[in-house]
């Protein structure tokens, strides 16, 4: 590999194919934007945002459910701050505050156990988004309440997998000619999932870290790999094989499903649910799929799919802005919409 001024001198004066890499992750797309790195590539490498940001990928009828919850008696909403401000078809969690719901922000999942100890005639609902990164926390707190006496606990799980996910963009017309594996995913999967999917798409992979020098790395490499190829360049914590014990935590209290991502519909097999011997920890998490989201015609899909830039919606940086967001690309701090705005990508 060569030096870090001899890749920033390559990518600056690249001229081969076009080469459309997307970063699946939404902390890739955070540290690509902070770093200015689209600024030091050639005209013939794009940079794509995928669906790595599990709050974009949240559907309305999710939020709805939380908003509901929030404003039935006697409960409470637990959830990341993240989530605050993400409308449904109508409200947000916060709208639902402002009306008197109850809803609890936190920085750990865990804070909720020890609110429903200290509160055990009310009922918590946490409201459990992520990918296979946060699964495994949640498979620790029904863990948790199986092997202990709270009884007022419950999850409303909007949980997905990376890799159905990356199939549906690399389908059809994609320009894709390779992908930064998503970094904390990898952590838990391994990077192996990712060997196996390149030689699947017939795409490159690189399981990348989070510097701007170790995505400039990352992006040099993905221009040099073909076809099937596939690289671990985060081998500081991403192991061949991932964490096994958090895959085993979670296939022992998760199944796989049928998941609705926004703006990209039902993609099969690409949830995870509760299994039924555990559902009386479940919230009503199933059928929340209707994605008929607060501001119609918010781009929040094609951006998320890798079809739009964000500065291509009708919305962007007039209607939609971080003060005033029409969808959740926006309102994340690892939405890429939230990026190009804040960091003029």
């Amino acid at each position: 590999m060569p030096d870090l001024n001899e890749i920033k001198e390559y990518l600056k004066s690249y001229d081969g194919d076009e080469k459309v890499i997307m970063e699946v992750c939404g902390t890739h797309t955070a540290s690509i934007s902070e770093n200015g790195i689209p600024a030091m590539l050639s005209p013939k490498i794009k940079l794509i945002s995928g669906p790595g940001c599990p709050v974009c990928v949240t559907v309305a009828s999710y939020i709805d459910r939380l908003v509901e919850l929030a404003l039935t008696p006697n409960t409470t909403v637990v959830t990341f701050g993240d989530m605050m401000r993400v409308k449904g078809s109508e409200k947000s969690l916060r709208d639902a505050a402002a009306e008197g719901g109850s809803v609890k922000m936190v920085y750990s999942p865990f804070e909720i156990l020890d609110m429903a100890r200290e509160n055990p005639d009310r009922q918590f609902v946490f409201a459990a988004v992520g990918f296979e990164t946060t699964t495994p926390v949640y498979a620790l707190i029904v863990e948790c309440l199986l092997n202990g006496d709270t009884k007022n606990v419950k999850l409303l799980t909007a949980l997905k997998t990376m890799p159905q996910a990356i199939r549906a963009v690399a389908d059809g017309d994609s320009k894709i000619t390779g992908f930064l594996a998503p970094g904390h995913v990898s952590v838990i999967t391994g990077h192996r999932l990712f060997e196996d999917m390149a030689k699947e798409l017939n795409i490159p992979f690189v399981t990348a870290g989070f510097s701007g020098a170790e995505l400039l790395a990352a992006i040099y490499a993905l221009t040099k790999l073909k076809g099937g190829e596939s690289l671990n360049m985060y081998p500081s914590v991403v192991t061949y094989e991932g964490n096994i014990e958090a895959q085993e935590k979670v296939k022992k209290y998760f199944e796989p499903c049928d998941a609705a991502w926004r703006g990209m519909g039902v993609i099969k097999n690409s949830g995870l649910v509760l299994k039924k011997e555990y559902a009386r920890f479940d919230a009503g998490s199933a059928d929340l799929c209707e994605d008929k989201m607060y501001n119609g015609a918010c781009a929040c899909g094609d951006v998320i799919s890798g079809k739009k830039p964000p500065h291509d919606c009708p919305l962007f940086g007039t209607v939609c802005t971080p003060d005033t967001p029409q969808g959740a690309c926006m309102v994340s701090v690892e939405g890429a919409c939230f990026h190009y705005y804040t960091n003029n990508r």
